[in-house]
């Protein structure tokens, strides 16, 4: 056993970990891949099968038209080629949740191929985007479940639940171009990203939807030859990904410098402990005896197919947050928010192009209604579908506060009503609107007392200091109840303390 080390920042610079990713993405149709079982989480174990989905004798299987379109779709998205004339494969391999004893899959002629992803660099500190490549995109069919837990003699028993056998994946294989644990976390985020922008899957990792397997090893800098590799398998989370191959990489470090070998094998992440654990030795590689699968008939997806298909591919993210930030004066930062999800880019977009003030817009989703959303629970980011605020409302909040006829805190406590209430913006306005205080006397009468009650700060103003003004409109809003208009407020506080 190799001594345990301490792992100084310089043992670890000494170091270049190399990482790859296999991403398996379940696609969101109506039925199984090769079946006409419902594609669907969840349901009685064993209720969603059939003799085909079992692998019965002479149950045949029969392509899902709607699977090969999802697969071109996702492959295009991430700039794979499609190659015109693909072969299904049977991967051999016994395993209790794999009831045929193979499972159908693309071994050396898949889907697509050549593909590629710009993440940042590193920890993104730099602000450049670095390629990293993707091998291949391919179609197979899911297991089933194997459940060790939550039965009173899961000790002694597994249970096996196959509603889940046939199910059609994309399994897409990067590159080993992944330098980070960071860049892992980055790529993973703008993969699923762009999966939820074509529809093609609801990525929904707690359902098993999206599943990630990283191969993670690490060689002294400047060496021609990568390291032993470890799989790190089924970890449930992006944030727990990045920790895992983050541990993984020091544990491999810590290995070596105590004089160890790294051995290649399967590792699970314990996230309670914070660290990898075996699962089992790869050092033999698998022999899956691949031979192309005598039920199907090679898949032909020519150029008019193609083309058909990509009809469907929507604007992506990455164009579209360039194209936002273009088209409506909105930060890079919000830009990214709105893009986290199709449905919150289409709300901003469509509100946008009524509101007079796009900016505005924006400000009201990524700061007031937001932050009302994540109050509540259930939240997830990027997702306003909870908002009671329709886009007519939305507009009319935006309107109202860059014409200054509602104030910020006139603004908050509608808002505070519409959320408590879970109303429209555009009713609680007609009913409860504030009454603004527009006159100049009465506003010159709340000026005046709060010029005479902060002498220091007059000083301040006459010395030079003249951001002190919004101290002024502040303690006049305050002291108005928030009644004041401020358009009239803010010309009104600069005359006055130009006159003192």
């Amino acid at each position: 056993m190799s001594a345990t080390v301490s792992l100084s920042p310089e043992i670890l610079a000494k170091y270049q970990p190399v990482i790859g990713l296999e991403v398996h993405v379940q696609l969101l149709t109506e039925s199984k891949a090769f079946c006409g079982c419902v594609n669907k989480y969840g349901g009685e174990p064993n209720t969603h099968v059939c003799p085909t989905c079992l692998g019965l004798p002479g149950a045949l299987p029969v392509l899902n038209r709607r699977a090969v379109e999802f697969a071109v779709l996702a492959a295009k998205a991430i700039h794979c080629e499609i190659r015109e004339t693909s072969i299904f494969a049977r991967k051999n391999y016994f395993y209790p949740d794999n009831p045929k004893g193979y499972q159908i899959s693309q071994f050396d002629k898949p889907i697509a191929e050549n593909g590629w992803l710009d993440v940042p660099e590193g920890d993104g500190s730099t602000g450049i985007l670095k390629r990293i490549g993707i091998t291949r995109l391919h179609m197979e069919e899911d297991a089933g479940k194997s459940i060790h837990d939550g039965f009173a003699d899961s000790v002694t028993r597994t249970y096996i639940d196959l509603n889940r056998c046939g199910t059609p994946l994309v399994e897409i294989v990067s590159e080993p171009d992944l330098r980070s644990a960071d860049e892992v976390f980055e790529y993973l985020t703008r993969l699923k990203e762009i999966l939820l922008y074509t529809g093609v899957s609801d990525c929904n990792m707690e359902e098993g939807s999206l599943r990630c397997d990283a191969n993670v090893s690490v060689m002294l800098k400047g060496a021609k030859e990568f390291g032993t590799k470890a799989e790190v398998k089924n970890v449930n989370s992006f944030r727990y990904i990045r920790s895992a191959v983050e541990h993984e990489i020091e544990r491999q470090i810590g290995v070596i410098e105590g004089g160890g070998r790294v051995k290649q094998e399967s590792r699970l992440w314990n996230n309670g402990e914070g660290r990898t654990y075996s699962m089992r030795s790869k050092e033999e590689a698998h022999d899956y005896r691949y031979f192309p699968e005598p039920d199907l008939p090679p898949l032909i997806v020519g150029a008019d197919w193609q083309a058909e298909i990509l009809k469907a591919l929507p604007e992506l993210p990455e164009p579209r947050r360039a194209r936002l930030i273009a088209e409506f004066g909105i930060s890079a930062q919000d830009a990214a928010t709105f893009t986290a999800t199709r449905a919150f880019a289409d709300q901003f977009e469509s509100a946008a192009k009524r509101a007079k003030s796009p900016r505005r817009v924006a400000s009201l989703l990524t700061s007031e209604i937001t932050m009302r959303l994540r109050a509540a629970a259930g939240y997830r980011e990027g997702s306003n579908h909870e908002s009671p605020i329709s886009e007519d409302g939305l507009v009319l909040a935006a309107d109202l506060a860059e014409s200054g006829e509602l104030s910020s805190k006139m603004l908050k406590d509608l808002l505070d009503k519409a959320f408590a209430n879970r109303e429209d913006f555009t009713s609680v306005y007609e009913r409860d609107k504030p009454q603004q205080i527009s006159e100049t006397g009465v506003i010159e009468g709340l000026i005046d007392e709060v010029i005479a009650a902060n002498p220091k700060q007059v000083e301040q103003f006459r010395g030079g200091k003249r951001t002190v003004a919004a101290f002024f409109v502040g303690q006049v809003m305050k002291a108005s109840k928030g009644q004041a208009n401020p358009a009239v407020l803010n010309e009104l506080v600069i005359k006055k303390l130009d006159a003192v």
